[in-house]
């Protein structure tokens, strides 16, 4: 469960990154918006090396589940756009996805 919070900071942390670099360059914000966005980029990449996993591959991969599920959630949340049942069984099978890879067993 540990593995699930860091990802989901290190989502919120690359969402709110990424959404920094958009808001200057799609909505013509100041160029301020960097330095946030530069630092929570920053951020993300440190929580994504705290996941308990033994490969990064395997970590990122499993992460992209719950970043899916946060960018559909920052979708409805800071973007005022509910998401559709596609947007949902999308998130539900990403998250399936995710769960089999962290929580599989494996093989020493």
């Amino acid at each position: 469960m540990k593995t699930y919070v860091t990802f989901a900071a290190a989502a919120l942390a690359e969402i709110a990154g990424c959404f920094a670099f958009w808001a200057w360059l799609r909505h013509d914000k100041s160029w301020v918006w960097l330095i946030p966005g530069l630092l929570a980029l920053a951020v993300f990449a440190y929580l994504l090396t705290l996941a308990e996993t033994d490969a990064a591959g395997r970590s990122y991969a499993a992460y992209g589940g719950v970043y899916i599920f946060a960018a559909v959630a920052w979708l409805w949340a800071v973007e005022g756009q509910r998401p559709d049942r596609w947007d949902i069984l999308g998130v539900a099978i990403c998250l399936v996805g995710s769960a089999i890879m962290i929580f599989a067993p494996r093989s020493a």
